[in-house]
Protein backbone atom coordinates (compact mmCIF):
# COMPACT_ATOMS: atom_id res chain seq x y z
CA UNK A 1 0.00 0.00 0.00
CA UNK A 2 1.53 3.58 -1.26
CA UNK A 3 1.74 6.34 1.26
CA UNK A 4 -1.35 8.18 -0.28
CA UNK A 5 -3.24 5.04 -0.19
CA UNK A 6 -2.77 4.73 3.43
CA UNK A 7 -3.34 8.26 4.14
CA UNK A 8 -6.91 8.12 2.31
CA UNK A 9 -8.23 4.57 3.73
CA UNK A 10 -6.70 6.07 7.30
CA UNK A 11 -8.82 9.46 6.55
CA UNK A 12 -12.06 7.70 5.47
CA UNK A 13 -11.71 5.37 8.96
CA UNK A 14 -11.21 8.44 11.13
CA UNK A 15 -14.19 10.07 8.98
CA UNK A 16 -16.66 7.11 9.84
CA UNK A 17 -15.94 7.63 13.39
CA UNK A 18 -16.30 11.40 13.36
CA UNK A 19 -19.62 10.53 11.67
CA UNK A 20 -20.98 8.03 14.28
CA UNK A 21 -19.12 10.20 16.79
CA UNK A 22 -22.31 13.08 15.64
CA UNK A 23 -24.69 10.55 14.21
CA UNK A 24 -28.67 11.12 15.36
CA UNK A 25 -31.08 8.52 14.61
CA UNK A 26 -34.25 9.87 11.97
CA UNK A 27 -36.62 9.21 14.42
CA UNK A 28 -34.10 11.08 17.21
CA UNK A 29 -34.90 8.76 19.87
CA UNK A 30 -31.96 8.21 22.48
CA UNK A 31 -31.39 4.54 22.30
CA UNK A 32 -32.33 4.10 19.11
CA UNK A 33 -29.37 6.62 18.19
CA UNK A 34 -26.99 4.71 20.18
CA UNK A 35 -28.06 1.57 18.86
CA UNK A 36 -26.96 3.16 15.07
CA UNK A 37 -23.78 4.52 16.50
CA UNK A 38 -22.57 1.47 18.27
CA UNK A 39 -23.43 -0.39 14.59
CA UNK A 40 -21.41 2.60 12.18
CA UNK A 41 -18.71 1.58 14.66
CA UNK A 42 -18.57 -2.23 14.82
CA UNK A 43 -19.02 -2.32 11.21
CA UNK A 44 -16.51 -0.02 10.22
CA UNK A 45 -13.86 -1.91 12.76
CA UNK A 46 -14.88 -5.00 11.26
CA UNK A 47 -14.76 -4.51 7.51
CA UNK A 48 -11.49 -2.67 8.63
CA UNK A 49 -9.69 -5.06 10.41
CA UNK A 50 -11.14 -7.44 7.38
CA UNK A 51 -9.11 -5.85 4.47
CA UNK A 52 -6.17 -4.85 6.53
CA UNK A 53 -3.63 -7.30 4.66
CA UNK A 54 -5.06 -6.31 1.35
CA UNK A 55 -2.35 -5.72 -0.93
CA UNK A 56 -3.61 -5.62 -4.38
CA UNK A 57 -4.28 -1.81 -5.49
CA UNK A 58 -7.13 -2.82 -7.65
CA UNK A 59 -9.22 -4.49 -4.75
CA UNK A 60 -7.84 -1.67 -2.34
CA UNK A 61 -9.44 1.31 -4.80
CA UNK A 62 -12.52 -0.73 -4.51
CA UNK A 63 -12.92 -1.19 -0.69
CA UNK A 64 -12.15 2.63 -0.76
CA UNK A 65 -15.20 3.00 -3.38
CA UNK A 66 -17.56 0.98 -1.28
CA UNK A 67 -16.69 2.59 1.80
CA UNK A 68 -17.12 6.00 0.26
CA UNK A 69 -20.31 5.16 -1.27
CA UNK A 70 -21.84 3.62 2.18
CA UNK A 71 -20.87 6.82 3.75
CA UNK A 72 -22.44 9.11 0.92
CA UNK A 73 -25.69 6.90 1.08
CA UNK A 74 -25.59 6.77 4.85
CA UNK A 75 -25.65 10.65 4.93
CA UNK A 76 -27.89 11.07 2.58
CA UNK A 77 -30.78 8.91 3.78
CA UNK A 78 -29.55 9.20 7.11
CA UNK A 79 -29.51 5.46 7.57
CA UNK A 80 -26.41 3.89 8.94
CA UNK A 81 -27.88 0.24 7.55
CA UNK A 82 -26.80 -1.00 3.98
CA UNK A 83 -30.06 -0.06 1.52
CA UNK A 84 -31.53 -3.39 0.20
CA UNK A 85 -31.36 -4.07 -3.37
CA UNK A 86 -35.02 -5.32 -4.95
CA UNK A 87 -34.54 -8.28 -7.48
CA UNK A 88 -37.39 -10.70 -8.13
CA UNK A 89 -37.61 -13.54 -6.13
CA UNK A 90 -36.00 -16.99 -6.99
CA UNK A 91 -39.38 -18.91 -6.02
CA UNK A 92 -39.89 -19.53 -9.66
CA UNK A 93 -36.67 -21.32 -10.50
CA UNK A 94 -35.57 -24.66 -9.16
CA UNK A 95 -32.61 -24.49 -7.06
CA UNK A 96 -30.64 -26.53 -10.25
CA UNK A 97 -29.78 -25.75 -13.15
CA UNK A 98 -28.86 -23.56 -16.21
CA UNK A 99 -32.07 -20.53 -14.98
CA UNK A 100 -31.17 -21.21 -11.47
CA UNK A 101 -26.98 -20.31 -12.10
CA UNK A 102 -28.45 -17.72 -14.54
CA UNK A 103 -30.45 -15.92 -11.80
CA UNK A 104 -27.45 -16.18 -9.39
CA UNK A 105 -25.03 -14.96 -12.05
CA UNK A 106 -27.20 -11.59 -11.97
CA UNK A 107 -28.31 -11.24 -8.74
CA UNK A 108 -23.88 -10.94 -7.98
CA UNK A 109 -23.56 -8.67 -11.26
CA UNK A 110 -26.46 -6.46 -10.15
CA UNK A 111 -25.09 -6.19 -6.46
CA UNK A 112 -24.45 -2.71 -6.10
CA UNK A 113 -20.89 -1.68 -4.49
CA UNK A 114 -21.95 -0.57 -1.16
CA UNK A 115 -22.85 -4.22 -0.66
CA UNK A 116 -20.53 -6.11 -1.92
CA UNK A 117 -18.31 -7.12 1.58
CA UNK A 118 -21.92 -6.74 3.62
CA UNK A 119 -22.76 -10.39 2.05
CA UNK A 120 -19.39 -11.45 3.21
CA UNK A 121 -19.45 -10.32 6.98
CA UNK A 122 -22.73 -10.78 7.87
Amino acid sequence: MTAVTRQEVLGLYRRIFRIAKKWQSASGQAEETAAEREYIIKEAKTLFRKNKDVTNPKLIKQYIEECEARIEIGLHYNIPYPRPIHLPPMGLTQKQGRTFRHQEKLRKISKPIYLKSHDEIS
